[in-house]
Parts: C-alpha cells; sequence; structure tokens
C-alpha cells in the first residue's frame, strides 16, 4: 500500500474523531469518570493528542512508561479538531509563527508494532492556551481508558501471535484543501 508521506490517519466517525493520549492513573483515573479532564490535569501545560494508535504505543511504550500507564481514547468533535488544525503551526517553523499559534503540529515518523519508523509520517498536535480550554471544555465527547486493549495487544506481540483485530480500525483523515495546507498534509 502506497501511503502519503503526510496523511492523518484515524477512527472517525461522521461527528468525532479519536485521538490518544497516556497519563499517569492520578489523570486518567478521574477523567474516565468525570468524561472531562478534571484536576490534576494542568490546563497551563501543552497537551498533546495523537490520532494514530501505533505512534501512542511508541510514545508510551503500550503503556509502560512511567507517567504513561494509562493510555486513552479520547472523542473529539470533528469541528474542533478541524479549529485545532485551523489555527496550528508546524513545529519546525519556530519563531512567532509557533509562538503566536494555540496549537503545535509536528509530522513525526509512524510507527509499526515494534516501534520500527515506517517510510510516512503520522501528525502530533499540541494544544496550548486557548486550545487546550476549548478541548477539555467543549470537543470531548467521551474518554474510554483502553490500557486492557493496549496490554491484550503488547502481550499477544511477546506472544509472536497475530494483533490484527486488536487494533482500531484506523483509515485516512479527509481534509478540505485549506487545512491540508496550513498543516501541510500531502
Amino acid at each position: 500500500m502506497n501511503v502519503p508521506y503526510r496523511q492523518i490517519r484515524a477512527v472517525y466517525t461522521e461527528e468525532t474523531i479519536t485521538v490518544y493520549q497516556a497519563y499517569d492513573p492520578a489523570i486518567a483515573v478521574p477523567a474516565v469518570a468525570a468524561q472531562r479532564f478534571v484536576a490534576p490535569f494542568k490546563r497551563e501545560r501543552m497537551t498533546w493528542i495523537k490520532p494514530s494508535f501505533l505512534w501512542m504505543m511508541y510514545r508510551c511504550g503500550y503503556a509502560t512508561k512511567p507517567g504513561q500507564a494509562h493510555v486513552l481514547a479520547v472523542d473529539i468533535s470533528r469541528d474542533g479538531f478541524a479549529w485545532a488544525l485551523a489555527n496550528a503551526s508546524l513545529s519546525h517553523h519556530g519563531g512567532e509563527e509557533v509562538r503566536g499559534k494555540p496549537v503545535r503540529v509536528q509530522w513525526d515518523p509512524e510507527r509499526d508494532l515494534h516501534h520500527n519508523p515506517l517510510p510516512h509520517r503520522s501528525i502530533q498536535i499540541g494544544l496550548s492556551g486557548e486550545a487546550v480550554t476549548r478541548y477539555a471544555d467543549e470537543w470531548i465527547t467521551a474518554i474510554r481508558d483502553i490500557t486492557p486493549q493496549v496490554k491484550a495487544v503488547h502481550a499477544a506481540l511477546r506472544a509472536k501471535r497475530d494483533v490484527a483485530g486488536l487494533l482500531p480500525a484506523e483509515r485516512p483523515y479527509p481534509l478540505g484543501a485549506e487545512l491540508a495546507a496550513v498543516v501541510q498534509a500531502s
């Protein structure tokens, strides 16, 4: 399969897109209970959301890294996601353009099941300031703790079993030309 160099791949519906984050139980458990991020989640810090399950697995080591023992699948409105992309600056631009925007986008190598880099990129979206407030208060429609699924995938990999049926069914996310240009998607 020929995957475009910079393409958003995600689980999505007509109304929502799923992004992933990994946290310590002190943040994850209250967030799932409240169905929104509550203290000790810090709105003053940049929070990174990732539509790629495998990139999140690379980042959190299948929920084994300190401070990332719980993986959350966060469903957010597609309108909110569009707002984030429309108000983004690419990290590599630097300078005033990055400092003046509430959203930072970076394209990192996508990862396979074993964390090896693939020849195409996966988007990471950093939210700060107004974007974190909108994310926490307006965009979230559901928060699920998928740590058991993550651990099942990891155990199956270690046992050299097929994990295809355990992975989220991600597909190319439709971006209009204007948003694709802002985030420099292929």
